[in-house]
């Protein structure tokens, strides 16, 4: 994995770390990420999407406190062993349903049709 697998919104209202942690369980949970595959380094990380390292360092430390990532000593921060089993495809959309909702409730304030609103989603998911 490179730095590059992840994408950093410095203007959304979530915090950078929660957005890195979110993206990995992502990865992980999707099998793009397999057990003892390696993270690049906080430096990296803290380098290609130029935030404080401290930022990346905090993502890497709560997921490695939530099970997904662990320190292995002479190569860093690895994808934890047992965290590679694909889930269903049901467990995965449940990682998705909160952004989903929100997606939603956002789609009713600004009275965008439905219709639109998918169109727009099957061609971001065609990209």
């Amino acid at each position: 994995m490179d730095a590059s697998i992840l994408s950093i919104q410095p203007t959304s209202p979530e915090p950078i770390y929660r957005q890195i942690v979110e993206q990995l369980r992502r990865l992980i949970a999707g099998g793009q990420l397999t057990p003892g595959e390696k993270l690049p380094s906080v430096r990296e990380v803290a380098g290609f999407h130029a935030v404080n390292p401290m930022t990346v360092s905090r993502a890497y430390g709560l997921a490695e406190s939530e099970g997904l990532l662990e320190r292995q000593r002479g190569r860093g921060m690895v994808v934890a062993t047992g965290q590679g089993i694909s889930r269903s495809e049901d467990e995965r959309m449940q990682l998705l349903e909160p952004h989903l909702h929100e997606t939603a409730r956002q789609a009713r304030e600004l009275e965008l049709p439905a219709d639109e609103v998918l169109r727009r989603l099957q061609r971001l998911l065609g990209e």
